[in-house]
């Protein structure tokens, strides 16, 4: 999750909000991909999540990518709890994941290089200290009691409200991962065009990426249980966002929506102040309970802006927030499928071609489809298997046309890193589908068999 954000005086006017998005539009020239995705740390002992402190711990990550790959250090009360290097940080999820957010690069070649880099840095870390990171959508066998809480505020106070407002929103924080991508828009048009495609072909990169069937050490009959956790988190701030469809769409809508989402915390001086369900409208006329008298800061907006948690969200970008974590070759995969969807003008247009008659019945019941069967699913009489066929080659007309050479001009284009999501199309299985079959045949049962077979 994201870290506190910095600068931007008093809010004076209620027009500085739509502003502040759309300060976000870029040139296309000047477009960026920003790939963030998160994994589990565990120990290699006893196979169980890493603790804060200790020998084999997070601090000791964090502590030891800074010391032999000059990281800078991110502290909160003295902690480390994140860190940043040339325009990318690494930072904590509530239970120790670890996640990369990437520098806005400009190919998916840079992309991937980027990815492998961490990794390997990762690893280098991880194997001094006798630890291991793996990439899935959910943690496989930890119970949640057996998950630890890392030492940001922003967390104890989110996990106490998480049950106020849903049934899963505790599994979200601390045993699911995610990889997503964060692309640019150049106009209020083209945002919405974006945001449109984005929230309805959701459902296909959550269907191309399931990669979390077991919970709690057995088979949870979901192929993406992270997907069904989405599905009963918090009503007010998550979903598939009908109002983007409405006629008229655009950053004042966006604007109206996040400022009726209640509330978690303000930042100040370092610390998280509770104003949990508290209003944000209430926070501009300088009635917010948590900070009587106060107005908020732009910082105070940028903050309010990470905690909605829709299929896809708006800020100074966009970002795909539909898939699991998983293997290295799908973090290359996910921006790939976007890029290819959305910066390319005719793969975007046609994208939208493919999805503009639906209704918010098809779109919703594709996402919960996707997540209980992937390929296998369908709603409004659309498979998710044809649709995802149809999806990945508009994807990879879109990077044929970027034309984006890789490996000094030997690389004709980016098309090569969807491979491993058409080989899913051309097999009809997905990652959920080879953790079953293994689980229900050579395994035998034995999912801790999953942590040697799978890590990075």
């Amino acid at each position: 999750m994201s870290i506190p954000q910095q600068g931007g005086g008093p809010i004076e006017s209620r027009d500085q909000l739509a502003a502040y998005l759309a300060a976000g539009e870029k040139p296309r020239a000047a477009w960026r991909i920003g790939t963030e995705h998160e994994k589990f740390g565990y120990s290699q002992a006893q196979n169980l999540p890493l603790p804060y402190e200790g020998d084999c711990s997070i601090k000791a990550m964090l502590t030891g990518l800074q010391e032999r790959f000059g990281w800078q250090p991110v502290l909160e009360a003295g902690n480390i709890i994140g860190l940043e290097r040339n325009g990318a940080n690494v930072s904590l999820e509530p239970g120790g994941q670890l996640e990369l957010s990437g520098a806005p690069l400009e190919t998916i070649h840079q992309t991937c290089d980027e990815v492998n880099s961490h990794l390997a840095e990762v690893k280098a870390v991880a194997d001094r200290i006798g630890a291991g990171f793996i990439g899935l959508g959910a943690a496989p066998i930890w119970t949640q009691e057996q998950m630890p809480m890392m030492p940001k505020g922003r967390y104890r106070l989110m996990t106490d409200y998480m049950d106020r407002v849903g049934t899963l929103g505790k599994q979200m924080m601390y045993r699911t991962c995610t990889v997503q991508v964060n692309l640019d828009f150049s106009s209020e048009a083209d945002m919405v065009q974006k945001l449109r495609v984005a929230l309805s072909l959701q459902p296909v990169a959550n269907a191309l990426f399931a990669n979390s069937p077991f919970l709690d050490g057995k088979p949870n009959g979901m192929k993406s249980w992270r997907a069904h956790i989405w599905q009963h988190l918090d009503d007010a701030r998550t979903g598939m966002l009908p109002f983007a469809f409405e006629d008229g769409f655009g950053y004042e809508a966006w604007v109206d929506y996040v400022l009726d989402v209640p509330m978690y915390f303000v930042y100040r001086d370092g610390k998280y102040i509770d104003a949990l369900g508290q209003s944000f409208r209430d926070f501009l006329n300088g009635r917010l309970p948590a900070l009587p008298g106060e107005v908020p800061t732009l910082s105070d907006w940028a903050d309010h802006l990470t905690t909605v948690f829709p299929e896809a969200r708006v800020k100074k970008f966009i970002e795909m927030r539909g898939a699991d974590g998983g293997p290295w070759r799908r973090l290359c995969a996910l921006p790939a499928l976007w890029v290819g969807l959305c910066y390319d003008q005719q793969a975007l247009d046609a994208a939208w071609d493919l999805v503009k008659g639906w209704d918010h019945e098809t779109r919703e019941g594709l996402r919960r489809a996707a997540g209980r069967d992937a390929l296998q699913g369908e709603a409004g009489g659309i498979r998710l298997h044809d649709l995802a066929r149809e999806v990945l080659a508009i994807a990879e007309q879109g990077l044929r046309n970027r034309g984006c050479a890789g490996a000094g001009g030997l690389v004709a284009d980016e098309t090569h890193f969807l491979n491993a999501l058409k080989e899913s199309v051309d097999s009809g299985k997905v990652p959920a589908d080879e953790l079953l079959e293994k689980y229900h045949g050579e395994w035998q049962g034995d999912l801790g068999r999953i942590y040697a077979e799978y890590s990075y």
